[in-house]
């Protein structure tokens, strides 16, 4: 299974000469890249640009999020056609800020899932427990529960057109990373869950880990059997920092 390395969750960070400058770093490198594939997923306002500068690049195009709706009178909400029409292929969904920032519930992350498959897009579905979640030892019911709100809606069978994003959210910009082997247990329990539903999709399911990945860990979270890449936030907005993450060997 290729390795799966989405750069530019950038948030809402830089400018339109930053994200010109780091697309250039990303799409020059991509003949270095072989064994990995690499998704952008800039700020709405930069998406026409990416568009322009990946043209003829093998690296994909992300939104970092929808609406659960596909039109109408949502002011200030981007729809997932809307994204087609600007080349993306992937959209992020359940992001741990727009959970915890925005009010986002299971329900409607669940929504957006589907919402973003209805317009051919591959949801990125993230999952993860707080610290308090972890502390109290809640974590394998809280990340089977978000995985299971996206089959309830959706059905298994979406997942073998899905990606899965586990992002423990205290290890989200915090300096803090899992361990390549709390990283690991996760992952092997949301692989098992879809597993019990449907062996072949959850053996082509990659599951990439998100939460504080830097060059100088990459190599050790890679190194795990089923980790299948990262999410990666902040290391993103270095393009020497998130190629080196890009070529770290597990």
């Amino acid at each position: 299974m290729r390795r799966l390395l989405v750069a530019g969750n950038w948030k809402m960070h830089g400018s339109r000469d930053m994200a010109a400058a780091l697309i250039g770093d990303i799409v020059s490198a991509t003949d270095n890249l072989q064994a990995a594939d690499v998704i952008v997923c800039p700020p709405f306002p930069f998406l026409g640009l990416a568009q322009k500068l990946l043209a003829d690049s093998p690296v994909a195009l992300g939104g970092q999020n929808i609406s659960e709706h596909q039109q109408g009178a949502y002011t200030g909400e981007v729809s997932a056609p809307m994204l087609v029409e600007f080349g993306c292929r992937f959209v992020i969904v359940g992001h741990s800020e727009r959970r915890t920032l925005y009010g986002e519930n299971d329900a409607s992350v669940a929504r957006k899932f589907a919402a973003a498959q209805r317009s051919k897009l591959i949801p990125i579905l993230c999952v993860g427990e707080t610290l308090e979640e972890r502390e109290r030892g809640e974590t394998e019911a809280v990340v089977l529960r978000q995985v299971q709100s996206a089959v309830d809606v959706a059905g298994v069978e979406a997942f073998a057109d899905a990606v899965v994003a586990y992002e423990p959210v205290w290890a989200i910009g915090t300096g803090r990373t899992a361990s390549p082997e709390q990283a690991q247990e996760v992952h092997a329990l949301i692989r098992q869950k879809i597993s019990e539903q449907d062996d072949t999709i959850a053996g082509d399911l990659r599951i990439l880990y998100g939460g504080s990945v830097k060059a100088s860990n990459a190599v050790s979270l890679f190194g795990m059997p089923d980790i299948d890449g990262g999410l990666i936030g902040g290391a993103s907005l270095d393009g020497d920092e998130f190629l080196s993450i890009c070529r770290a060997r597990g």
